[in-house]
């Protein structure tokens, strides 16, 4: 999973309308509504948001019509595959009505530029490893992985059983390698990438 770094900001101004996006890591609601106090401006016309923390979401339109401001910025952190991520864009009205479309463009668009600054880190640091066993373990191996949701990134069979590359958080590798090595009875081989 992924998040960012640290807080960033962008603006732009879209057909005499002001928009200013701020973004942060955010592990829960309370530091998300603390940060959303810190860069909204009473004064502006809308603040819409949204955040994705531990798979939980929420966005606000903040009085834009429906579905046109906080839900388009909620699918670019998706889009990113971002957790623990929250975005605000703040919208200064111009005069100039950018209708549905043009809102959605426009706090997407701001949402991704702001994104676009962000230093992007892993949350949970991973690493790859490859796993040997014989054939009778093969589908074993898939229930284990399963449960410590390791990613499965290439699965050969040869002569000697089966081969299976695999994507973990390194914190877990120690609880799957001892699962695995219970439930091959032993007969299990496995090394860093």
């Amino acid at each position: 999973m992924l998040t960012i770094e640290s807080p960033v900001s962008f603006e732009e101004t879209i057909r005499k309308s002001r928009f200013v996006g701020h973004a942060a890591c955010v592990t829960t609601q309370a530091e998300s509504l603390a940060f959303y106090e810190s860069v909204i401006d009473a004064q502006a016309t809308h603040n819409c948001w949204a955040w994705r923390i531990d798979f939980q979401v929420r966005s606000s339109d903040d009085g834009e019509p429906s579905g046109t401001a906080g839900r388009p910025i909620l699918n670019v952190i998706e889009h990113r595959a971002l957790e623990n991520v929250m975005v605000v864009v703040t919208r200064y009205f111009g005069g100039i009505k950018l209708g549905v479309g043009g809102l959605v463009r426009a706090y997407s668009g701001t949402a991704a530029k702001c994104l676009d600054r962000a230093t992007v880190i892993e949350l949970f640091p991973m690493a790859e490893y490859t796993i040997r066993t014989g054939f009778e373990w093969a589908s074993s191996l898939h229930g284990v992985m399963d449960q410590y949701g390791a990613e499965k990134l290439e699965e050969t069979y040869d002569d000697e059983g089966v081969s299976m590359k695999i994507r973990c958080r390194e914190a877990q590798y120690a609880s799957l390698a001892a699962s695995l090595r219970d439930i091959c009875r032993g007969q299990v081989s496995f090394f860093k990438n």
